[in-house]
């Protein structure tokens, strides 16, 4: 069955469809990602390289549809699947079976490519077909190369070569006075760089994202110095606490800063599963994170000090993406999920966020995995448009 690309797919008519296929192959590929440039350090990591080596797998069925997507999963977790059903794995409205999901996105990517119909499609296309997207690779590139820094300019370069790649929105990493310089002069920069980037990309948005590398009171004289520089979006700036949150919204309201505040990735409790293991064994319907993690952020949420939850795409799970949504809606919350570090994942995340709804913008990360055609998708105006191509609209080249 064919599905147009903007209405969502009726699951009673797409039941019968994924009921017919059986998979007849399972295929496991590690491929090679390419950032553009050297990505830096961050407040707490060094330098984030030119790219990883994503492990992928590739779903084919007896009519000779094929599907693929990340998984990183062992054969052993993948091959019991030859030969069932599709429809007994993934159901177009709930999404993966739980003894699927080692298989949650080439699932998805394949049910959708034998309805074709793009993911977002399947998804319930809720949300919007240009999506916000940032680049998510402005590190602290300033500080590099360790015997020669290249200061601001190079941060500068950085945004340039994104924003002739169509980015509209830039996360700038701050926090280099946590250990990479004294921490007066360390916050000094964060506030240049901030302050350099907005003057020169005025038609930008800005968002800042210090990894937990600050302390309260020196993130709200950061806050108090960056004020003017309109920012959208202030990320993990310090370990997520009331009291401290509290303050740094009462800064933030007598500095005229608007910024939404968003948290949640790193997971404070001990137990919670790694993103490979949180997609073959969750252990809340939040996958690797756990309630008490998700209480809290809830707890924050309610009094209006955390305003977008920035929880991980593979940690939760495609499919539990799905289903817990509608539960941050309500709450008044966004999403903006963690998508580094591989490129594909904006692309998985910008479906998501056309076919779920509720995220107010995508983490782009520039470059491409060799071998894969991105072609599909194109922005306009800062926004990743919405491929009419079914599946999550990446194709392997042969």
């Amino acid at each position: 069955m064919a599905a147009s690309a903007s209405m969502p797919i009726s699951p009673a008519a797409a039941q019968p469809a994924l009921a017919e296929h059986r998979i007849v192959r399972i295929e496991g590929r590690v491929m090679q990602d390419r950032y553009p440039r050297t990505v830096g350090r961050n407040a707490k990591l060094n330098s984030h390289g030119r790219g990883g080596s994503p492990r992928i797998r590739i779903l084919e069925t007896d009519q000779g549809v094929v599907g693929w997507a990340m998984a990183n999963v062992d054969d052993s977790a993948t091959q019991k699947f030859i030969g069932a059903r599709v429809g007994d794995l993934f159901d177009a409205e709930a999404g993966t079976a739980d003894e699927a999901m080692p298989l949650d996105k080439p699932l998805h990517d394949l049910a959708a490519r034998i309805l074709g119909a793009p993911v977002y499609a399947l998804l319930g296309a809720k949300g919007p077909r240009e999506v916000p997207v940032y680049s998510g690779a402005i590190y602290l590139d300033d500080l590099d190369p360790e015997n020669n820094p290249r200061g601001i300019p190079a941060v500068i370069d950085c945004c340039r070569q994104d924003y002739d790649l169509g980015y509209r929105a830039f996360k700038l990493k701050i926090g280099r006075g946590f250990k990479w310089m004294p921490r007066p002069e360390g916050i000094q920069r964060d506030v240049d760089v901030t302050r350099a980037v907005r003057a020169r990309f005025p038609d930008c948005r800005i968002l800042v994202d210090a990894n937990d590398g600050y302390t309260p009171d020196d993130f709200r004289g950061y806050v108090r110095a960056a004020a003017d520089c309109d920012l959208y979006v202030i990320e993990e700036p310090f370990p997520e606490e009331r009291e401290a949150l509290l303050r740094l919204k009462e800064t933030m309201e007598q500095a005229g800063c608007k910024a939404l505040i968003a948290d949640g990735e790193a997971r404070k409790e001990a137990g919670g599963a790694s993103a490979a293991e949180g997609e073959a064994k969750p252990t809340t319907r939040y996958g690797g994170y756990t309630r008490e993690h998700m209480d809290r952020l809830y707890a924050l949420a309610a009094e209006k000090l955390v305003h977008v939850f920035v929880i991980d795409l593979d940690i939760v799970g495609f499919t539990r993406w799905r289903r817990v949504m509608p539960e941050l809606a309500a709450a008044g919350v966004q999403a903006s999920p963690h998508a580094w570090a591989c490129t594909a994942r904006t692309y998985y995340t910008a479906q998501l966020a056309a076919g779920a709804g509720n995220v107010n913008i995508v983490e782009g990360i520039p470059g491409a995995i060799e071998g894969v055609d991105y072609s599909a998708y194109r922005f306009k105006d800062g926004n990743l448009v919405m491929p009419g191509a079914p599946g999550f609209g990446l194709e392997l080249k042969r």
